[in-house]
């Protein structure tokens, strides 16, 4: 594919094997401040103890990095946990200031498995990734406040499609 490709639902450059019937995708805003992080732990553990193994984040600042990094470091207790990261598009960690860009790159490296889903950027990818964490999942946990944008069209579509959504944002319940 090329920049300025056309994607079509499902098509993905990577193409990755997920049972989603033992997957969750995170999906959450950029300005999450760490705030749930006790209530995110506690959301993975009771996924986890209802067959729940593998965890997918979407790559992005705030909530997906800080769910990726939380879903690697209860690895020390939950030893078969999953990570995936999808990676809407080739250097998406370049457009994040140096602290974001180590944060990305450690969570990269310990994951099981990077599935990058277009070669360059274009208005398309974050839909794409978006589209993907619902695809590869039965389950999402969210930090959504009701707000428009990327998260918001994440759950409208897992609720459409009949996945589980768990909100662990204080305040608002689905």
């Amino acid at each position: 594919m090329t920049g300025g490709a056309k994607f079509k639902p499902k098509e993905y450059l990577c193409r990755v094997k997920i049972d989603r019937n033992i997957a969750v995708a995170f999906t959450g805003h950029r300005t999450y401040d760490g705030s749930s992080d006790a209530a995110l732990r506690a959301a993975i553990r009771r996924f986890y103890d209802n067959g729940y193994r593998i965890f997918l984040t979407g790559m992005a600042l705030g909530f997906d990095l800080a769910a990726g990094e939380c879903a690697v470091a209860l690895r020390r207790e939950l030893p078969d946990i999953a990570v995936v990261c999808a990676v809407p598009f080739y250097g998406q960690e370049r457009r994040f200031g140096a602290d974001a860009r180590a944060r990305y790159g450690r969570l990269a490296a310990a994951a099981d498995e990077v599935a990058v889903l277009a070669e360059n950027y274009t208005p398309r990818v974050y839909h794409l990734r978006n589209d993907f964490l619902v695809d590869n999942a039965s389950a999402i946990i969210a930090y959504y406040d009701g707000s428009a944008g990327g998260t918001a069209y994440t759950v409208r579509r897992a609720l459409k499609q009949g996945l589980y959504v768990e909100n662990i944002w204080q305040g608002l319940f689905l």
